[in-house]
């Protein structure tokens, strides 16, 4: 089932941004705002089921943060994300 919405008061200026970006991607400003909108209600729907994890999450140990893996493996010498080893 589908319901109409309505926006009221909306600036110009508004407005003129939305009707611009609908075009640039080849839609109507219907198509684009309703797009903009399932992509909201997703944003919300992956947000509470996120969470409604929180009390299963665990912090990592700041050994395995992957700043400091990336940092080790940069700092001894791992080449695998440089390039050839010169020689």
């Amino acid at each position: 089932m589908t319901v109409a919405l309505q926006i009221r008061d909306v600036p110009e200026d508004v407005r003129d941004i939305i009707a611009q970006r609908a075009a640039s991607l080849g839609q109507s400003m219907q198509a684009y705002l309703l797009d903009v909108l399932r992509r909201e209600a997703r944003f919300a729907r992956n947000a509470a089921v996120f969470e409604s994890t929180a009390a299963h999450r665990r912090a990592l140990p700041a050994a395995l943060s992957p700043e400091r893996i990336i940092r080790e493996g940069r700092d001894d010498g791992v080449q695998a994300d440089r390039g050839p080893v010169a020689g």
